[in-house]
């Protein structure tokens, strides 16, 4: 059998095991999947820089539009770090003064950045600054201890 042959038939062979698990439980297949595209699409319309200094990571992550206490942070099992916010559009005040909307170009919406944090972040040592919609998340470096073993060998006479 010619092997370009037995690479579609698994590929189809797959295809069909992930449809019957999406038979299966389709309502937790659906929220998941529709979880995981919103925060797909939040995490690439959010810009970021990452840097490495001597002592400390640092984060910068554009977060235009939002007050610093709509910003969130937090880390996730030790190793991922989510900065994330929302720009949302006030329709109720609009309305009240009348305002009619004639172009919406600025994205609304969910902005959000996962960073996976080396082993040698300090997680204690966190700290955070927001400026003119700008975020910027400094995590310092633990001291890399470098343990040396001595180990004295026997010289054996023949």
């Amino acid at each position: 059998m010619d092997s370009s042959i037995m690479e579609i038939d698994s590929k189809v062979v797959s295809a069909g095991f992930d449809a019957a698990e999406t038979m299966e439980e389709p309502e937790k297949q659906t929220s998941l999947s529709r979880t995981y595209l919103r925060d797909g699409k939040s995490m690439n319309k959010t810009l970021a820089d990452v840097k490495e200094y001597r002592n400390a990571y640092v984060f910068v992550v554009d977060m235009p539009g939002l007050k610093s206490d709509q910003i969130k942070i937090r880390v996730e099992e030790e190793k991922v770090m989510v900065v994330s916010g929302e720009r949302k559009l006030d329709k109720d005040k609009d309305e009240r003064d009348g305002v009619r909307i004639l172009r919406m170009e600025r994205k609304r919406g969910k902005l959000m950045k996962k960073f996976e944090l080396a082993e040698n972040a300090d997680l204690s040592a966190i700290s955070s600054m927001y400026e003119d919609g700008v975020f910027t998340v400094t995590v310092e470096k633990k001291p890399i201890v470098k343990t040396t073993t001595v180990r004295n060998i026997v010289v054996q006479v023949g």
